[in-house]
């Protein structure tokens, strides 16, 4: 099973990922631990992206999409994997079809976590007040979610277009969650095995 999990900041892709690839038996891709784990093995990757970092600015595309290209070649991708802040543009996109292309291999769903803006907004901050993120406050997680409308999210209507997207709904416990994310999937695993 090859997946994207998308939905807008705060809405438990990182909770969703966890559990979702426990059950299904591919590892979690966050772009964040690839950036981490780059940048404390050293690799020459990792130091470019270092720099960037260190200087506050974004590490390019460029430089994303090969340490992603790299995790991706990894032994325990070969069977699946789930990606969490990969694709967030257009332009990752066709990097990401190429390099699934190179290896024979596309994506099986891209599961959209959707939750109220104002529902997300308050998650949010009730979350920066228990973890104590002084930063987080209201009017930068708006702008947050309003990066992810602009940026992000018409990433959704490429990837509907391809018939791949399952929209779950993401209010509720974990568990109601991740069961209904279970039953987008079976659906789409039905639909497979009735036309071949």
């Amino acid at each position: 099973m090859r997946l994207l999990l998308m939905g807008p900041p705060g809405a438990g892709k990182g909770t969703q990922s966890a559990a979702l690839a426990a059950r299904y038996g591919i590892p979690a891709i966050a772009t964040g631990d690839i950036f981490r784990s780059q940048v404390a093995e050293r690799t020459p990757l990792g130091v470019t992206a270092q720099g960037y970092m260190d200087r506050g600015e974004y590490v390019p595309d460029e430089v994303t999409n090969a340490m992603v290209a790299v995790r991706l070649g990894a032994a325990d991708c070969a069977s699946g994997f789930l990606l969490d802040g990969y694709p967030r543009t257009a332009e990752q996109v066709v990097e990401l079809d190429a390099m699934l292309a190179a290896s024979g291999a596309s994506l099986d769903a891209v599961v959209v976590l959707a939750v109220d803006t104002e529902e997300l907004v308050e998650r949010l901050v009730r979350r920066a007040g228990l973890e104590g993120r002084t930063d987080d406050t209201e009017p930068v997680i708006r702008r947050r979610q309003e990066v992810y409308a602009e940026q992000t999210a018409p990433l959704v209507a490429l990837y509907a277009a391809r018939g791949l997207v399952r929209e779950v709904d993401g209010t509720g416990t974990v568990v109601e969650i991740a069961a209904r994310i279970d039953a987008a999937l079976g659906a789409q695993s039905t639909i497979e095995a009735s036309v071949s």
